[in-house]
């Protein structure tokens, strides 16, 4: 089993260790535009090769998308129209997978591809708010979900090879459609980091002293805030592409912003004490 990922950075680079680790792939091979991440990533032994797009889709056996949505949209067609173009003898059993944290704009902008069915779409929900080839690590998948969409649109022997990837990346599978993924991810994940982002511009703005927020910042408001580390080429075109969801979320988050504020404005005790009790059931759900 030959495997090539493309994008080397935490979510890549995390893959391309324990696949190799594991025993999944015999070799894994890279794809990386920055040339500084390429060189760090050959370096510190993430790939054993670091080649161009056409040799990675060429030779692999699967190749991974671990690059932003915005970039994933457009190379996904190109992958695919690469599986069509070539020897059938040679192309026909290739799978690519992509590990993006939006779906509709992906399964949408391949949806009538000759070769869709070699196509399956993934999202691990694994990750840190670090980036670049420096940040990935083993063990980043153990007992962590992750989801295949639209399964029914690939060749079940495609859907097969991602599963055994999964499992020897230690992750439970969730099966779901695109459109599904995009509203649960835009309320487990995405509002998330709009909060975290809107946190920390918030403190920065009040908190002109840095000295001071390093000082005073206590445990609960580091792992707040935390999110808010994450890179910018990332996180763009997922709230972009996902605009309709997050925003829906968003609504719904200040709705509950602006109860807290009217309870807390009125020195209602009672009223802030029922919504803190009534956040308290998440307990059931994550401990």
């Amino acid at each position: 089993m030959k495997v090539g990922i493309i994008g080397l950075g935490l979510i890549g680079g995390s893959m391309a260790i324990d696949l190799k680790r594991r025993g999944f792939a015999d070799e894994v091979l890279g794809v990386e535009a920055e040339p500084v991440n390429a060189s760090a990533a050959e370096k510190i032994g993430l790939v054993d090769r670091v080649v161009s797009l056409d040799e990675c889709v060429a030779e692999c056996d699967v190749t991974v998308l671990a690059v932003p949505v915005g970039a994933a949209v457009k190379m996904l067609p190109q992958v695919l129209d690469m599986y069509a173009a070539g020897p059938a003898a040679e192309f026909a059993d290739k799978v690519v997978i992509d590990v993006c944290s939006t779906k509709e704009h992906l399964t949408r902008a391949v949806k009538y591809h000759p070769v869709r069915r070699q196509y399956v779409a993934t999202h691990p929900m694994a990750g840190t708010e670090y980036s670049g080839p420096w940040a990935a690590m083993p063990g980043l998948f153990d007992g962590h979900a992750c989801i295949i969409c639209d399964s029914e649109e690939s060749s079940p022997k495609a859907v097969q090879t991602v599963e055994k990837l999964y499992d020897a990346l230690n992750m439970r599978t969730i099966y779901m459609n695109s459109s599904n993924h995009d509203v649960h991810t835009a309320y487990v994940s995405h509002i998330s980091h709009v909060t975290s982002f809107a946190l920390a511009l918030t403190v920065l703005d009040k908190e002109r002293d840095e000295k001071h927020i390093f000082d005073l910042a206590s445990g609960g408001f580091s792992s707040t805030v935390r999110l808010a580390k994450s890179s910018p080429d990332m996180w763009t075109p997922i709230l972009t592409q996902n605009r309709d969801n997050v925003l829906h979320v968003m609504d719904t988050y200040i709705e509950k912003m602006n109860a807290f504020r009217q309870a807390i404005a009125d020195a209602d005790e009672e009223a802030i004490r029922t919504l803190i009790e009534d956040a308290n059931r998440i307990r059931r759900i994550i401990r």
